[in-house]
């Protein structure tokens, strides 16, 4: 019964999304910026390393569609592969804290003895600010593409597991739960099929705004000039050097901040979209 119901859900569910416009501008917006960061090599015209003193501050048109910056590389250049990082950051910091998060909120939403002290410290590191609590971790890890997304990935656990702990303290007292234990199924059995299978919608939805969340919070940290190495171009970087240009070179932070704030916000687009969708009370009002 279940399995024959999964294929008509998926149907259901992409019928729904298809039927929010602003879903398919999101996903396209997505895609575009996805392919443009990994097809970089073939897409960039120039190395964005490369220095070229001569034409350096040159203003968008000709060859450098987007302009040069103050060493003379190409803005376009670096847009697209300053996408790569970004996008890895952001991809992997939404796996790792869902991964760790989940974890940690399904012990503490299924067992009591555990809800106590996990909880507790998950309050704890929700009540630093984020930016703060991301700088102080890079401060201590060092400057790296690595150690930011470990530092992101403890900072946005805690969001998740507290998502996981309300979903798994509703799905504890079902009936199915309870009939599970009756027929002497294993703890771990429970947890994996009865309840991870039916906490994932709300899990999929805060994982696409951590994606967003963790792409602006690193591109926050390059700005600030304590995340990856500055050398290694990523959007916040970008805008960092372009900031001491604004009034003669605008275009140095215009075009990376106009690719952050469209992936961020075809994210938020998309994660609203699939929150709506997943919702029974948000879908029967479409």
């Amino acid at each position: 019964m279940a399995t024959a119901s999964t294929p008509f859900a998926e149907v259901s569910l992409l019928k729904s999304l298809v039927q929010r416009h602003s879903v398919i501008v999101g996903l396209a917006i997505l895609l575009v910026i996805v392919f443009a960061a990994v097809f970089a090599p073939w897409i960039a015209p120039f190395n964005p390393s490369k220095l070229a003193v001569l034409t350096r501050l040159k203003s968008p048109g000709g060859m450098h569609l987007f302009g040069t910056d103050e060493y003379g590389r190409d803005i376009f250049s670096r847009v697209i592969f300053a996408g790569r990082i970004s996008l890895t950051v952001g991809i992997s910091v939404s796996i790792l804290s869902s991964i760790v998060g989940v974890f940690f909120g399904l012990l503490a939403g299924f067992f009591r003895r555990l809800d106590a002290p996990i909880s507790r410290v998950v309050d704890a590191m929700m009540a630093f600010p984020d930016i703060l609590l991301a700088i102080a971790l890079v401060a201590a890890l060092g400057g790296s593409v690595l150690n930011v997304i470990i530092a992101l990935s403890i900072v946005y656990t805690p969001r998740v597991a507290r998502v996981a702990r309300a979903s798994t303290l509703v799905i504890r007292e079902l009936t199915y739960v309870e009939a599970a234990r009756a027929l002497g199924t294993s703890t771990w059995r429970i947890l994996i099929i009865h309840v991870l299978r039916n906490i994932v919608s709300p899990l999929v939805v805060q994982a696409t705004f951590t994606f967003a969340y963790a792409m602006l919070a690193e591109a926050g940290l390059s700005f600030l000039g304590v995340g990856v190495d500055p050398s290694t171009p990523t959007w916040g970087t970008m805008i960092n050097e372009g900031s001491q240009y604004v009034s003669t070179a605008g275009w140095m932070i215009l075009y990376p901040g106009i690719a952050i704030t469209m992936c961020v916000l075809a994210l938020q687009i998309v994660g609203d979209g699939l929150r709506d969708a997943l919702d029974p009370n948000l879908s029967k009002e479409l």
